[in-house]
């Protein structure tokens, strides 16, 4: 490999929000900086502005899922790559000869890109599920995982058992990517989890928060060492600040229903929304939702529904919205109040829960659920208790960065990513 051509380690870190590093910006071995957050503050629309440049009105991803209108279906955490709109930072870079790879970044399944490793389970159709990941080029990442030692647990990226386990089998990955250096890409862009978890099961400031910010550091320590060795550049970044929970959770799609807005589908006594016949429904992501329409109602009469809710901040049309003034976004965008967040269900007796609602299942579920990181009333049933949350995200709280390169530099205090991003373009 040409040692000559520019070698960057890019690690995007969950939930590292300059909340936690404020009073105290050091952290593995690198000192922090805060930086504003995208909008919303949420995985997939921060990597889609970090690899684009660009914010969601150009790139597309206006959340962690998308409302396909064709379908009459919200799809959450989808991974094809054609969802991200628009040329990527690195084109040049790939054009002139370098080498570019991503671990763990939604959406990148079909990127063009020289390398891929991504979870990518089977379901079964017994509604059980083959753990499983993709590997572009396969060869690679059977290597990857003879050199860990064992293969990724999904258990451990997402629901009650999900962990620092997460995070430690991928700095382990990386680290044996980076010491084979024939093949490690020279761009490698890498996604490092666990912070979320127990920031959003207790909040920022529970002791068990501090202990993974901990443990970031000693990942980071990690990396930092290994990119040093096969002498590259670091820079860290995170995607958005979890905040604590101060209210109960706001249920749009509830009142909707109320107001005769959402039809329901009821299957053996379950309650189903039929989006075919509904005048609304209420995609929610965290702190935002996109309220998407037919074109029966006005959005004047959804949104004096949805702006009497407690918690509720805002009621904006995409055009009052320019970050989000994207075809994908809802006809109506909501915005919570701080310390508020978003919860999906229609439907307020048990009895009514859709099949889905007690399990992990982060692609049926019509909006985000971060109740699944908590076990419910039976091991095998993951909680519906909204209560249960301490932490939430998606108003675009500022987040933090670092760079192992001191003339790393953005030409502003506390940049964006889509700041970051160009910085890094011009690098390469």
């Amino acid at each position: 490999m040409n040692s000559e051509k520019p070698r960057w380690l890019v690690v995007q870190c969950a939930a590292l929000g300059w909340n936690m590093l404020e009073d105290s910006p050091a952290l593995g071995g690198f000192t922090f900086a805060p930086l504003t957050a995208p909008v919303p503050g949420v995985t997939c629309t921060a990597q889609a502005e970090f690899r684009t440049g660009s914010s969601a009105a150009s790139h597309g991803m206006v959340a962690n899922g998308l409302y396909h209108r064709a379908l009459r279906k919200p799809l959450f955490w989808e991974q094809a790559s054609t969802q991200v709109e628009g040329p990527r930072i690195w084109d040049d870079f790939r054009a002139k000869g370098g080498t570019v790879g991503m671990m763990f970044w939604q959406q990148s399944l079909g990127e063009d890109v020289d390398f891929v490793y991504s979870p990518r389970p089977i379901h079964t159709h017994g509604g059980g599920m083959i753990q499983a990941c993709y590997a572009k080029p396969k060869e690679i990442g059977h290597r990857i995982e003879k050199t860990v030692g064992k293969s990724f647990n999904l258990m451990h990226y997402w629901g009650p058992l999900a962990s620092k386990k997460s995070s430690a089998w991928i700095v382990d990955a990386t680290c044996a990517l980076l010491a084979d250096k024939e093949t490690c890409p020279d761009l490698l862009l890498i996604y490092l989890p666990h912070l979320d978890y127990d920031l959003q099961r207790f909040g920022p400031h529970h002791p068990k928060a501090k202990a993974a910010l901990e443990q970031l550091g000693e990942y980071l320590e990690r990396l930092q060492h290994a990119a040093e060795a096969d002498g590259r550049e670091l820079l860290i970044w995170g995607d958005y600040a979890i905040t604590d929970v101060t209210g109960e959770a706001i249920f749009p799609n509830r009142a909707l229903r109320e107001a005769g807005l959402l039809d329901i589908q009821r299957v053996k006594n379950m309650a189903y929304p039929d989006l075919f016949g509904s005048p609304a429904f209420a995609v929610v992501d965290h702190q935002i939702a996109h309220v998407h329409l037919s074109s029966e109602v006005h959005p004047e009469e959804v949104k004096e529904v949805l702006s009497t809710l407690d918690g509720v901040a805002h009621v904006l049309l995409p055009s009052e919205c320019p970050e989000l003034d994207h075809p994908n976004a809802g006809e109506l965008i909501l915005f919570a109040e701080e310390g508020r967040w978003f919860a999906y269900p229609w439907w307020t007796e048990s009895r009514e829960a859709p099949d889905f609602a007690t399990h992990v299942d982060i692609h049926n579920k019509p909006g985000f659920d971060p109740c699944e990181l908590f076990f419910g009333k039976l091991p095998i049933q993951v909680s519906t208790n909204t209560s249960k949350v301490g932490g939430t995200h998606g108003l675009g709280s500022p987040a933090a960065w670092a760079c192992s390169d001191p003339s790393f530099r953005t030409g502003t205090s506390a940049p964006g990513l889509k700041d970051l991003a160009k910085t890094l373009a011009s690098k390469l």
